[in-house]
């Protein structure tokens, strides 16, 4: 697959294969193969990806953050990585 600049992007820019997607819950479950609970509990211990607001009454994981838990699950700890920083740049703000 060749990958081609567009008129808009310039030289320097990513090409549009690299971009990072929003997947959301049923796309997470079917790739990872954990239950709804379990995904959620691993969350909360901090080994899985923090999910990012879409909306206001929505929610998804960044593909990339998915992707590199689903290469090693057991060594993923959320301290340092994308999704940690990006849960901690949008106020980290929780319903309880």
């Amino acid at each position: 697959m060749s990958l081609e600049l567009t008129e808009k992007q310039s030289v320097g820019a990513r090409p549009v294969a690299d971009t990072d997607s929003i997947i959301r819950l049923k796309t997470v479950l079917a790739r990872t193969g954990l239950s709804r609970s379990t995904l959620y509990r691993k969350i909360s211990e901090g080994t899985f990806p923090r999910q990012t607001k879409i909306s206001v009454r929505s929610a998804g994981w960044h593909e990339t953050d998915v992707g590199r838990w689903i290469a090693d699950p057991a060594s993923y700890r959320a301290s340092g990585d994308l999704s940690a920083m990006r849960h901690a740049v949008s106020g980290g703000a929780r319903r309880t």
